[in-house]
């Protein structure tokens, strides 16, 4: 399985759906790198990512988005594909 990396916050909603919707994709661990936590790590973020907002996903080195990008994924059928990998 493919590692699985996500910037996240603690109550952030759209974190929340997103780890759920990779449970349930069978992803039994999620590196969480909290930007709320660890305020450097947001800068990090945003460089790698060029966006602001969390979650921000990696799946192995491949930039998948935030929660409504992994969800057009998954509705796309191509999700399983990249967990699979």
């Amino acid at each position: 399985m493919p590692v699985v990396t996500m910037y996240s916050t603690a109550i952030c909603p759209f974190c929340i759906r997103a780890e759920q919707l990779l449970l349930r994709k069978g992803v039994s661990q999620i590196n969480k790198i909290r930007v709320d936590l660890e305020p450097e790590r947001r800068e990090e973020m945003m460089t790698r990512t060029g966006r602001r907002t969390v979650p921000q996903i990696y799946i192995d080195e491949l930039h998948v988005g935030g929660f409504d990008d992994l969800a057009a994924l998954d509705h796309a059928g191509k999700l399983d594909t990249l967990l699979q990998s």
